[in-house]
């Protein structure tokens, strides 16, 4: 199994713990882990700096962003054909996640890694959902805010999320027929629902 290359798609909705069962899985197949760290990556390949990557992560509308910044470093002017836009940030961050899992098993957290690496041998697309009731109440936990401010923002970032996703892939966020696998975290647990879906994977590609 250790000498099997496994590239592992996470989606998530927010409070589902979708970053613990990605870290879980990544320990699981000893696979490299990649959610923030991608934004580093993503700015050694382009020049940016990760602040910049972090101010528009998983976010339609890089451009906007970029009216409002007063000077930009560059590592040698490396711009695609020399035009900023929308499509060149998300372009930066898709190499990053190419090279990566050309590199070796990895474990990847949203930023559309799915439809980035859809033409890679071994990618699994796993999607993990939870009732709104119990994202809720992570949240709260969490960030020590009411329920209504727990909803509002739980709502909020995944609009933005979706329309990222929608955008650049040309599929719906969250839809079953996105991914290989879509299972609610909050029936089992985030520890019996990260073993079924190493119990999948494995089976899937005969690990």
């Amino acid at each position: 199994m250790a000498d099997k290359h496994v590239i592992i798609c996470v989606g998530r909705q927010l409070g589902s713990g979708g970053h613990d069962i990605a870290r879980m899985l990544a320990t699981d197949f000893n696979a490299k882990y990649y959610d923030r760290e991608l934004l580093n990556l993503a700015a050694k390949e382009s020049g940016f700096s990760e602040k910049f990557f972090e101010q528009n992560d998983e976010k339609k509308g890089f451009l906007r962003s970029l009216l409002n910044i007063q000077t930009l470093h560059l590592s040698g002017g490396n711009l695609y054909k020399s035009n900023f836009s929308q499509e060149s940030l998300f372009q930066f961050q898709s190499d990053a996640i190419r090279k990566a899992a050309s590199e070796g098993s990895c474990v990847f957290v949203g930023r559309c890694a799915d439809y980035v690496l859809r033409d890679m041998p071994n990618v699994v697309k796993v999607f993990i959902t939870a009732s709104m009731r119990y994202r809720i109440g992570k949240l709260m936990e969490r960030r020590q805010v009411t329920p209504q401010q727990a909803k509002r923002f739980i709502l909020h970032e995944e609009g933005c999320r979706a329309t990222y996703y929608n955008y650049y892939t040309g599929k719906k966020w969250g839809t079953a027929e996105s991914y290989d696998l879509c299972i609610d975290s909050s029936i089992l647990g985030l520890e019996d629902t990260e073993k079924l879906i190493a119990d999948f994977i494995r089976k899937r590609f005969e690990l």
